[in-house]
C-alpha cells in the first residue's frame, strides 16, 4: 500500500466513520478534512476536528505508519506543531510534538472497507503493459473518461505554457524573443530540440534581426554557430564556402568565438534525411527571414490555414537539394504533419502564457480550440487508448490521451484520476 491511497481515504472519507474514536478514546467528529497540502509541511491543512467536546482547527497528517513520523523527524520540525490529528492505517507508537505533548492518533486500518482495498490493489498490480483499468473501463462511463482527459490536455498544456512562462522572465519579458527561443527549440522535434535550443542562446535575436533580410547571412550565422560548416565532404561546395566565408565575418564583428556548438552534438542516429538537423536549421532559417514579426504572427493568426502558412517558407535551392553540407538528394518542404506538431508545441503555449501573463482568460480557450482543428495524432500511446474505446477524433484528443498516460497511468496515479476513482467508488461497500 502506498501513502497516497490513505491520503485518498482521507479526503474522500471513505472510511467507516461509527463511533469514529483516537487511539486514546476520545470521539472523533471530522467537520472538515481540510486541503491536500502541495508544499512542505504536513499533508492537509486548515482542517476542522471536535474531539470529545472540544473543536480544534489545524492539521492532518498522514503514514502508513504512526512511527514513520519519528523516521521523518516531525517531532523536530515545528510546522507540524499545527498536527491536530494523526491518521495512520496502523498505529504502533504515540508521537509527539516539538513540545513534547501527544498527537491524537486515528487508525484507519480496521475501518476500510475490503472491496475497495481490493479494488485499489487490482488496480496497481495490473501488468505494467496495460492500463491499470483496461478491464474495469466498460464500467466507468463515457461523460467521465473524456472529462478526465480535457483535463489531463489542460494540464499538459498549462506545464508547456509555464515553461514558455518562465523563458520569457529569464529573456527580460521579451515576447519576440521568447517566440525565436521556443521556435528554435521546437524545430528540434526532440531528438534535436536540445541543442538547438544551445543554438539560438548562442546565436541572440538581436543579431538574427540584422541578418533576417539576406538569407544567405541568416543560413551563415546558424549553420556557422552549429558547426555544421566543418564537413570535409563539402570543402569543394559553393555554397558551403560562400558561407563559411560570410559567417568567419560575421562571428568576427558580433564577438560570437567560442559560443558556437560542434558537429558531435547533433544527432542524425535513426532519423530519416528529411529529419536531420542541417535540414531542420535550413527551414527555421526560412522562418525567420520570410516572417519578421514572429510572436505577433502567431499570436493574431485568425485561423488554420493562416498559421499553416506561416509556418510553409521556401526554403534556399541549395536546402531543396541536399540533406546535409556536400550531401545531395531532393529535400520535401516541412510536411503538414510537422507543421500541425509546431503549432502544437509553440503556438499554443505561446498564446496560453500570454494569456496568462495579460490576464485574459478567453485566449486560453481560443488557444485550446486550435488543437480541435488538428488531426488526430497516432502512435503506439494513442492507438492502446483508441482500441479501449477513448475518443479521439483530433490533436486536441491526442494531446489529452498522452497526458493521461504519461501523468496517471504509466506512474499508477490512479486514485488522482477521475476514471481510477470512479472505478474504487463503485467498490464502497455502506459504511
Amino acid at each position: 500500500m502506498q501513502e497516497d491511497f490513505l491520503h485518498y481515504v482521507w479526503q474522500h472519507q471513505y472510511f467507516d466513520k461509527t463511533d469514529l474514536r483516537t487511539t486514546d478514546g476520545q470521539l472523533i467528529t471530522v467537520l472538515k478534512p481540510g486541503y491536500r497540502n502541495a508544499d512542505a509541511g504536513p499533508d492537509f491543512l486548515t482542517a476542522r476536528l471536535q474531539l470529545d467536546e472540544v473543536e480544534w482547527n489545524g492539521a492532518v497528517e498522514i503514514h502508513l505508519k504512526a512511527s514513520d513520523w519519528h523516521r521523518h523527524q516531525h517531532q523536530t520540525d515545528p510546522k507540524y506543531d499545527q498536527v491536530v490529528l494523526h491518521v495512520v492505517y496502523e498505529a504502533d507508537q504515540p508521537v509527539q510534538r516539538l513540545d513534547s505533548s501527544i498527537v491524537p492518533a486515528l487508525s484507519l486500518g480496521p475501518r476500510i472497507a475490503p472491496d475497495l482495498l481490493r479494488a485499489y490493489h487490482a488496480l496497481l498490480e495490473q501488468p505494467t503493459s496495460l492500463l491499470p483499468c483496461a478491464a474495469q473501463l466498460p464500467l466507468v462511463p463515457e461523460i467521465t473518461r473524456t472529462s478526465m482527459v480535457e483535463r489531463a490536455l489542460l494540464e499538459r498544456m498549462e506545464l508547456k505554457a509555464s515553461v514558455v512562462a518562465a523563458l520569457h522572465q529569464r529573456l527580460g519579458d521579451d515576447w519576440e524573443a521568447t517566440a525565436y527561443h521556443t521556435l528554435a527549440a521546437a524545430f528540434g522535434f526532440q531528438k534535436n530540440s536540445e541543442p538547438l535550443a544551445r543554438l539560438a542562446k548562442a546565436l541572440p535575436l538581436h543579431v538574427v534581426r540584422r541578418h533576417r533580410h539576406d538569407q544567405l547571412q541568416l543560413e551563415a550565422l546558424l549553420f556557422g554557430q552549429a558547426g555544421l560548416l566543418e564537413e570535409t565532404q563539402a570543402s569543394a561546395d559553393e555554397y558551403i564556402v560562400a558561407l563559411r566565408r560570410e559567417f568567419e565575418f560575421l562571428r568576427h564583428k558580433y564577438s560570437l568565438h567560442g559560443t558556437a556548438l560542434a558537429a558531435h552534438e547533433w544527432n542524425f542516429l535513426r532519423l530519416r534525411p528529411a529529419n536531420f538537423p542541417p535540414v531542420r536549421l535550413a527551414q527555421l532559417a526560412a522562418v525567420l527571414h520570410a516572417r519578421p514579426a514572429l510572436f505577433d504572427a502567431m499570436l493574431t493568426a485568425a485561423d488554420l490555414p493562416t498559421l499553416t502558412k506561416f509556418f510553409q517558407a521556401p526554403t534556399s535551392k541549395y536546402w531543396r537539394e541536399h540533406y546535409r553540407p556536400g550531401a545531395t538528394g531532393k529535400v520535401p518542404a516541412l510536411g503538414k504533419s510537422s507543421i500541425y506538431l509546431l503549432i502544437t508545441n509553440v503556438v499554443v503555449p505561446l498564446r496560453i502564457a500570454y494569456a496568462r501573463h495579460t490576464g485574459q482568460p478567453e485566449l486560453v480557450e481560443n488557444a485550446l480550440a486550435l488543437l480541435s482543428l488538428l488531426p488526430a495524432e497516432h502512435n503506439h500511446i494513442t492507438d492502446d487508448y483508441d482500441a479501449l474505446g477513448f475518443q479521439h477524433r483530433s490533436s486536441a484528443d491526442s494531446q489529452g490521451l498522452l497526458a493521461l498516460h504519461r501523468t496517471y497511468c504509466a506512474p499508477r496515479r490512479c486514485l488522482h484520476c477521475a476514471v481510477g476513482s470512479r472505478i474504487l467508488q463503485r467498490n464502497l461497500v455502506s459504511q
